[in-house]
C-alpha cells in the first residue's frame, strides 16, 4: 500500500447501527450501563466508540457503572492493549 493511502478495515457503519449497541441487557448483576459500554468496546472501533458515547450520554446512561464485583469500565480494560484510547474517550465523556 502506498504511504499516502490510508488503510480502511471495514465499511463505515452509520449511527442507527451503532445505536443498537444501546438494546443490549447483562443477564448478571452487571449495570446495564456498564454492559452496554462493554459490548461496545468489544464491537466498535474507536472512532464508532467515541460516536456511540454520544449517544449513550444523550440516552443518559451511566458512565460509572459497576458489575457485581464494583468494578467501572475503566477498570476491566485498563491491562488491554489500547485501553489508553477508550479511556481517554471515556474520561473526555464524564466531563
Amino acid at each position: 500500500m502506498r504511504k499516502d493511502k490510508k488503510q480502511v478495515i471495514g465499511d463505515e457503519i452509520g449511527d442507527a447501527q451503532i445505536k443498537l449497541f444501546l438494546d443490549f441487557e447483562p443477564v448478571d448483576a452487571t449495570s446495564p450501563s456498564l454492559h452496554k459500554l462493554i459490548k461496545a468496546y468489544r464491537g466498535l472501533r474507536i472512532d464508532d466508540f467515541e460516536r456511540f458515547l454520544t449517544f449513550f450520554v444523550e440516552a443518559g446512561l451511566d458512565l460509572d457503572g459497576k458489575d457485581e464485583h464494583g468494578n467501572d469500565f475503566v477498570a476491566l480494560i485498563k491491562d488491554q492493549r489500547n485501553a489508553a484510547d477508550y479511556i481517554e474517550l471515556i474520561e473526555k465523556a464524564r466531563g
